[in-house]
């Protein structure tokens, strides 16, 4: 089971185009952020980068979740919601209507850069 890790095993237990989407956002972090690792925050699998949760992809009865662990984040891509159901700490979507790439990538970067900037005030 530690050989693949939280989020892999989650995404594992899907089906269907949730599966689909989930990994291809897994896939775009990891891509982004070859440093983050599997691992859980708030309960949830996410991908951590730098003791920190960088992102969380969820599948709920009706829609996707995806949490960035940042309103900050949100609020900064809030002008690109129109059509998907959103509020300070996550972002609702379905596979007939998912994120653009575009906008997960902008998600993914803004979230590692956060991370970035708290690190390095962190250390003085």
């Amino acid at each position: 089971m530690a050989a693949m890790g939280e989020v892999s095993d989650y995404i594992a237990g899907l089906d269907g185009p949730e599966r689909d989407v989930i990994e291809r956002i897994r896939a775009r972090a990891i891509a982004l952020v070859p440093e983050a690792v599997e691992g859980v925050s708030y309960g949830m699998p996410a991908l951590r980068y730098r003791d920190s949760p960088l992102l969380s992809i969820k599948k709920a009865a009706t829609h996707i979740g995806l949490y960035p662990y940042s309103p900050p984040v949100i609020e900064a891509i809030a002008a690109e919601l129109g059509g998907y159901s959103w509020a300070k700490g996550t972002i609702r979507f379905t596979p007939e209507h998912p994120l653009p790439d575009s906008l997960v990538d902008r998600i993914i970067l803004l979230r590692r850069d956060e991370i970035d900037g708290k690190k390095k005030s962190a250390k003085g």
